[in-house]
């Protein structure tokens, strides 16, 4: 029966139940009100991912040539070459608030507040404010399962940086609920993976049944697959492939690794330090019961299946907002995985302008730029409506410092994707005038998302030409 004949609709919110597993669904043409099919019409939901690399880029090869329009990709950003109709990089935005201070700690915190970092060695953290990503959360999480969803690679940092008398817990988060509470990122992506799909986990608890989620929901997937037109039956069946396609990664992954193959030495000194203080937290007995053993993943596709669960969790209104971390703040992340890099992340951005540091430098912000790409990839092959998820989407990536090298906060790297459901004008090089308040983008992306903040840190009003 063909979809647009039927007389009967189903909402936005129904979901595929099964024993213990509860799966969103992407927008169907059957969730589109009458009125709405018939003018052809369908309004899809605004989401907004925040991706942050850590210590900075190489500058010289960063910034495009050209203004507008007519702008030439820059070597680091030519990953992005596909997308290029899909961006805005946005030139001279600094974060006032984060200037001066520590190198690292005071600029990565506030990188989404925009407000003043409390100095502190001890655990009485102060960012000022929430974050942007959690005033958006307030306003639109109550439509969907998860209000946010916040992920990363790294292991929360413990202890204090004597170099400059901080506390590593800042160097850990960019989302915060309220000044002084953090919301840490969950770097586990089987863990990751039910809390989005699996019932038990959203409430603290795991599951048992080791099924698949699509086992568990396949008796009403079949129902309502039974009742929906052609057009929404592919859709669903794509979706769902989508689904086990990344359930498969994930234990493909975990066999690996308990079979001790291709295991990342830096890996796997993260993952004895998180169940160190995973025992001291539970105990030995119930630590696994607790939260389940940290899988040493491959540093690319641990950081793509995140990347694939944000697209996922968007394509099924799962939640509308997200944050991802690709490292800690003074990130020491091995990167001699890619060809002519050798040495520590971290230190490779001390380049001193040696000009072999520097190659090395760009070559691991490229890789960033290419894992970014990878999302938007993901995003704008899900169909929503007459467009994608991506047009749906806000999708933002950058670093809280220019130059690692001298820890400069003016003209922060920003790239922001996606029209934001038609708020926002893409394929552009938008150069400001300078040291134009981050903060402004963020008013203009909450704007985006229907929540008139009016202020937000330190802005001055809604970025223009966004």
């Amino acid at each position: 029966m063909n979809i647009q004949r039927q007389s009967w609709k189903i909402s936005r919110r129904t979901a595929l139940k099964g024993a213990g597993a509860l799966l969103g669904l992407p927008l169907l043409e059957a969730m589109v009100p009458l009125r709405a099919t018939a003018a052809g019409a369908a309004k899809a939901p605004v989401r907004m991912a925040c991706l942050f690399f850590p210590n900075g880029v190489n500058p010289s090869q960063w910034t495009p040539k050209g203004e507008g329009s007519k702008f030439e990709l820059s070597p680091i950003l030519q990953p992005l070459a596909e997308h290029r109709g899909d961006i805005n990089v946005l030139t001279n935005l600094w974060n006032k608030t984060s200037n001066g201070g520590d190198g690292h700690y005071a600029k990565v915190a506030n990188w989404l507040t925009c407000l003043p970092v409390a100095k502190t060695t001890g655990k009485d953290l102060n960012v000022g404010g929430p974050s942007v990503d959690q005033v958006a959360a307030k306003a639109v999480g109550g439509e969907t399962i998860l209000p946010s969803m916040e992920l990363g690679v790294d292991p929360v940092a413990t202890g204090v940086d004597t170099n400059v008398n901080y506390t590593r817990l800042y160097a850990s988060h960019i989302a915060w609920s309220s000044p002084t509470t953090p919301l840490p990122c969950e770097i586990n992506p089987r863990l990751a993976f039910d809390r989005i799909f699996r019932q038990q986990a959203r409430s603290g608890q795991r599951s048992a049944d080791d099924k698949s989620v699509l086992d568990l929901v396949l008796d009403d997937a079949k129902r309502l697959r039974g009742q929906l037109g052609s057009g929404d039956q592919q859709k669903l069946d794509q979706y769902l492939e989508s689904v086990r396609a990344v359930e498969k990664r994930i234990e493909a992954d975990e066999k690996r690794i308990s079979a001790g193959d291709n295991v990342d030495p830096a890996a796997q000194k993260a993952v004895e330090a998180l169940n160190a203080r995973i025992n001291k937290a539970f105990g030995n007995d119930d630590a696994k019961a607790q939260l389940g053993s940290m899988p040493r993943f491959d540093h690319t596709e641990h950081c793509q299946l995140m990347l694939d669960l944000i697209a996922l969790a968007f394509w099924t209104d799962s939640t509308r907002v997200s944050t991802f971390m690709f490292g800690n703040a003074v990130s020491g992340k091995n990167f001699s995985f890619l060809d002519g890099v050798q040495g520590a992340h971290h230190e490779i951005s001390h380049h001193k302008d040696d000009a072999k540091q520097l190659d090395m430098y760009a070559k691991i912000n490229a890789w960033h730029t290419a894992q970014y790409a990878y999302l938007l990839n993901q995003l704008k092959a899900m169909k929503e409506g007459s467009g994608t998820v991506l047009d749906n989407s806000m999708v933002l990536f950058g670093s809280a410092i220019r130059d690692g090298n001298q820890h400069n906060p003016h003209n922060i790297p920003v790239v922001l994707a996606g029209k934001g459901g038609g708020a926002i004008q893409t394929g552009r090089h938008l150069v400001y005038d300078n040291d134009t308040p981050l903060a402004n983008l963020y008013v203009a992306m909450l704007k985006a998302m229907g929540v008139n903040s009016g202020k937000f840190g330190d802005s001055e009003g809604a970025l223009p030409r966004i």
